[in-house]
């Protein structure tokens, strides 16, 4: 007995050793690659979700069933909508803690064009309260009011039963000083730049009207958004990118029983432009990383880390590579809904303390009755790395409606390109096709001669 008790208290010693080595390993690998490197862009707010739904499940969206805010998170979804057209709003207070008249609102509408298809367009407008612009002396210039805004069109479209793809068109417009001048005299104009999104979804249903069966479905969700030009507000060359983003998300939906459900979604995402860098090789003045084009800066942004430069002048082995992957934001979401129309949302989301540091977890609830839907979300900050939506309360408003009332079919509109089978077309053309009559055939008249 004394054996064990001896062999259980080396065991447990040398764990406990074992774990703080760990520990302190970790904490001197994290002070020495703590070097702070965020990847920045212009016109950021493109990487807000006006979603609540998707701020009730910490960001995450790519992957969740759809609905109208989709084409924020994932336009290849809206071809899965299950509704015949309709339309949100949404409203995000931004730093509500220090001003009330910053904010994102955002419009969206789509349209099911029969089975296949679904259009949608939207806008987002950032509004930066008003700023009092003054001179090197405290004089004041001007007052003015920033804003940025982005309006989307979305075309999306199923190719099969499980899967589709979609395409999305951007104008972007970013007006942040109103004509104020720079410290060498150039005017500061608006922002203008085009870009695009590509994205596609999986989603596949099990056990679907199988008896004694649980119904499960798996989602999988790709978006490649902001592929586009780079803006500038100035005459200079050097212009700035747009935040051009890589999210890939999955999903995993459970019916426990009838009108119960529990949803998971996971989504990373990672910037694909350049990672800072002071490098400059030609002596420009200008670092090398802001001279790339922003489809050269895409496919570059996976291996262009600087990593960690030790005392020595050399660069940590493996410093690139995990610097590469601290770029990565994380965020986890769980839904439960009640006969959807009632449900709560849990989440959380992780941004590398070097590359941010945001992280914090969101709640969320989501009532709807008849055609209206209305969804809240809550953040709550987990470091004292500030949020501009801390402890803010956001909404989304969602109208959808089916046409001819609930028992309408989703085969309604006018196609963009024919869905029908050859057979069913070829019927249909068929029974369109007029039908000859026939000419009456002359009628003969007999004689019936009397026998008497």
């Amino acid at each position: 007995m004394n054996y064990l008790l001896r062999t259980r208290k080396v065991f447990a010693f040398v764990g406990v050793f074992m774990f703080t080595a760990q520990l302190i390993q970790a904490q001197v690998n994290y002070q020495e690659s703590a070097r702070i490197n965020t990847v920045t862009t212009a016109v950021p707010f493109l990487r807000i979700n006006p979603d609540a739904r998707a701020g009730g499940m910490g960001d995450v969206g790519l992957a969740s069933p759809a609905d109208a805010n989709a084409v924020y998170s994932n336009p290849a979804k809206m071809a899965f909508i299950d509704k015949d057209f309709g339309f949100a709003v949404g409203f995000s207070p931004w730093l509500k803690a220090l001003v009330n008249d910053i904010y994102l609102a955002n419009l969206t509408g789509y349209y099911k064009v029969k089975k296949m298809q679904t259009v949608a367009i939207s806008l987002r407008y950032f509004s930066l309260g008003n700023i009092t612009f003054t001179d090197y002396n405290g004089q004041e210039l001007q007052t003015f009011r920033p804003q940025e805004f982005a309006i989307d069109g979305h075309y999306a479209r199923r190719l099969g039963d499980n899967f589709s793809v979609a395409a999305s068109l951007r104008v972007i417009y970013s007006n942040l000083a109103g004509g104020a001048s720079t410290q060498e005299g150039g005017l500061i104009k608006p922002g203008v730049a085009g870009s695009g999104d590509i994205s596609a979804y999986f989603h596949k249903k099990f056990n679907e009207n199988a008896a004694h069966k649980m119904e499960h479905d798996l989602s999988v969700g790709l978006n490649i958004s902001n592929i586009g030009s780079k803006i500038s507000y100035t005459q200079s060359t050097v212009k700035d990118f747009i935040p051009t983003n890589l999210g890939l998300g999955v999903g995993y939906t459970l019916e426990i029983v009838s009108k119960h459900s529990v949803g998971v979604y996971v989504d990373m995402n990672k910037l694909m432009v350049p990672t800072p860098s002071q490098a400059d090789v030609d002596s420009n003045k200008v670092y090398d990383f802001r001279q790339k084009s922003s489809i050269t800066g895409m496919f570059t942004s996976f291996g262009d880390a600087p990593g960690i430069i030790g005392s020595d002048g050399k660069r940590k082995a493996g410093s690139r590579t995990a610097e590469e992957f601290n770029e990565v934001t994380w965020g986890i979401g769980a839904e439960y809904l009640y006969n959807k129309q009632f449900g709560v949302r849990f989440g959380y989301f992780y941004e590398h303390p070097t590359k941010g540091n945001r992280q914090f977890l969101t709640a969320g609830l989501t009532v709807k009755y008849s055609v209206v839907g209305l969804n809240f979300s809550y953040l709550i900050p987990t470091t004292i790395q500030r949020n501009p939506l801390d402890n803010t309360l956001r909404f989304s408003l969602l109208f959808d409606f089916t046409k001819g009332g609930k028992k309408s079919s989703s085969e309604t509109g006018v196609s963009l390109v024919n869905d029908e089978p050859k057979k069913k077309k070829e019927k249909k053309e068929k029974a369109a096709e007029p039908v000859k009559e026939e000419e009456p055939k002359p009628v003969e008249k007999q004689m019936q001669l009397d026998p008497k």
